[in-house]
């Protein structure tokens, strides 16, 4: 499949096989790396996701002084640098429109998975675009609340919330994650919450619990 011209570089991975098509196309799974990784950082998810879906990659769009990319500089922690982080949603939110409207895919069956930064991109592009995201797997990030982004918490009715987070994380503590589940469980969205024993990474369980929770997702929009 040929990769069309947007306004983030990023890889496709196709479908591997689809026992139970529709009409609308595939469901896509994009993937949103962290701070200093790249597009194919994530890649090694590929086997435990639904061979239904196309599957995204995504590059974040500024250089990383110490190797690979960055969605933004961070201030602190819980807190992007304003400018940067909103280029980066708004280029994001582009390359979503893209992906709808050139790939192959179901557009109401678009599920973003990020991990740290790439799950605080996923969180602001749900919160304020709900249309267009079907459900979203949050591992080990944050929703950026000081943000002049209008969040549309009264219409996630039927948006998936899939939250993983380490209680033993040093970089972006487990409160973060915490405050995420506090903040959805008081809207309409669909909301699973999940903590291991783990720091600042995934673990077989958590790649586990949240591929079984995507292929729920999906198989439910094929009933």
């Amino acid at each position: 499949m040929q990769t069309i011209k947007s306004t983030l570089i990023h890889t496709i991975v196709p479908v591997q096989r689809d026992l139970n098509p529709t009409k609308a196309g595939s469901p896509a799974i994009i993937l949103l790396h962290g701070r200093g990784a790249h597009e194919e950082d994530l890649l090694g998810l590929q086997p435990y996701l639904d061979p239904n879906a196309l599957l995204v990659v995504v590059r974040a769009p500024l250089s990383f002084p110490y190797g690979g990319y960055t969605w933004y500089e961070t201030l602190h922690i819980g807190t992007p640098e304003p400018a940067q982080f909103a280029e980066s949603y708004e280029r994001l939110v582009q390359f979503l429109e893209d992906v709808r409207k050139h790939y192959p895919v179901d557009p109401n069956r678009i599920i973003l998975l990020g991990f740290s930064m790439g799950a605080v991109m996923a969180y602001a592009c749900a919160l304020t675009k709900p249309e267009m995201i079907h459900s979203v797997v949050a591992h080990s990030g944050y929703i950026f609340e000081d943000t002049a982004l209008a969040f549309r918490w009264k219409d996630l009715k039927g948006t998936g919330f899939f939250i993983a987070h380490g209680t033993e994380d040093p970089i972006i503590g487990v409160e973060f994650a915490r405050r995420a589940r506090m903040l959805l469980s008081e809207t309409d969205a669909e909301l699973v919450y999940k903590e291991y024993l783990i720091p600042h990474s995934m673990s077989e369980e958590s790649v586990s619990d949240l591929s079984q929770w995507i292929r729920k997702r999906v198989d439910i929009e094929r009933m």
